[in-house]
């Protein structure tokens, strides 16, 4: 399954989504807000990243373990990043870090 396809509710978005709409809904709200984004809440609470993030774990394309309520309990924060900037937006956008195809 293409990993852009995968689908998880977004609490935050209030709605289940893909993780192609997710990232769609972010980059919106930055461009909307512009000097007023707030990188630290976009959507308005602390752990927008967090239901993405388990969505990744429960499809075994990152390492981490969750609890018996679905919450992370543990996970490589490098190895996610590194994931959704390699893999994901790369996906999305077809452009590497340096900006070539």
């Amino acid at each position: 399954m293409d990993v852009l396809n995968l689908k998880f509710y977004s609490n935050d978005l209030d709605r289940k989504v893909t993780i192609r709409q997710f990232f769609y809904e972010l980059l919106k709200t930055l461009w909307r807000e512009k000097e007023c984004f707030s990188g630290k809440r976009p959507f308005g609470n602390s752990d927008w990243d967090g239901d993405l993030i388990v969505c990744l774990i429960r499809n075994e394309y990152v390492s981490g373990e969750l609890d018996n309520d679905g919450y992370i309990e543990e996970c490589d924060y490098e190895e996610i990043d590194s994931f959704i900037t390699n893999n994901v937006l790369n996906l999305i956008f077809g452009l590497t870090e340096e900006g070539g195809e």
